[in-house]
């Protein structure tokens, strides 16, 4: 694994330098985008608006346009703005998790000690797990500040769970929402007790990409000249009229017949 961040986790006046690495990889299958007359690679090119010509990566400067004027930004304008958080990841406060929404929840990443380190980061993995509390932060990743979370994984590793900044969740009030009202008595003792049907210790590893076996398998067809028979999925009916109480039946009955199979 490649290291994407070099620095430090400022614990209060305790400084422990780590490297930051990506904790994910895309499960998606890698498609090329190519010409349908010869199947020819389609490449993207870094192109000069004026001229046409391409233009090469060290060539290519960041700017913001201010007026009708770009100010161009080098390297040290990045560092210059916010020094310490180029390089330090000050943990601001100690929450609890549960108190944090998912829909803040971004990218993962894994948390290395470097040398000199590795005693000041045994104690706060340790401290965070005794507590079941985690760090919040921010710090500056490839020009652009974040947020993030430092939390025990698997009570082995610390890892760095990226947060999306409160100004970036959208305004869900345009959304046609029913307005609220109680469920009907039976109907919500019907759906709890699907609920508890259907409760389970969560386990990460019953999920896997099935849409992309199922297309890795299509490729495989096709490379062996075999024709794929497309399954057309139930369409969905608009506008009629729910007996959910039939539903939540037939959903509580299936469930029993799937756990006594």
């Amino acid at each position: 694994m490649k290291a994407i961040w070099n620095g430090a986790i400022g614990f209060g006046l305790v400084n422990i330098p780590i490297k930051i690495y990506s904790a994910v990889e895309t499960s998606k299958l890698d498609l090329d985008m190519l010409d349908k007359s010869d199947f020819s690679n389609i490449r993207f090119k870094r192109v000069n608006e004026k001229t046409g010509k391409e233009v090469k990566w060290e060539n290519i400067v960041k700017g913001y346009l201010k007026g009708d004027k770009y100010i161009i930004l080098e390297e040290d304008d990045y560092e210059a703005a916010m020094p310490e958080k180029t390089k330090i990841l000050a943990i601001d406060q100690f929450v609890k998790e549960v108190e944090i929404d998912s829909v803040y929840f971004e990218t993962p990443y894994f948390l290395e000690p470097q040398k000199n380190g590795e005693n000041a980061y045994q104690l706060l993995l340790e401290a965070l797990s005794m507590t079941k509390m985690v760090g919040v932060g921010t710090f500056v990743l490839r020009d652009r500040e974040a947020l993030g979370i430092i939390r025990p994984y698997n009570d082995e590793v610390l890892i760095l769970n990226r947060l999306r900044f409160d100004e970036e969740i959208r305004d869900y009030t345009e959304l046609k929402i029913p307005k609220k009202k109680k469920a009907k008595p039976n109907e919500l003792k019907m759906a709890k007790s699907l609920i508890q049907q259907l409760s389970e210790e969560f386990d990460s590893t019953v999920y896997k990409d099935s849409y992309s076996s199922a297309l890795m398998k299509i490729i495989n067809k096709k490379a062996k000249g075999k024709n794929v028979k497309l399954k057309k999925a139930e369409p969905q009916e608009e506008g009629k009229v729910i007996d959910l109480m039939a539903q939540l039946k037939a959903s509580l009955q299936n469930s029993k017949d799937k756990k006594a199979s």
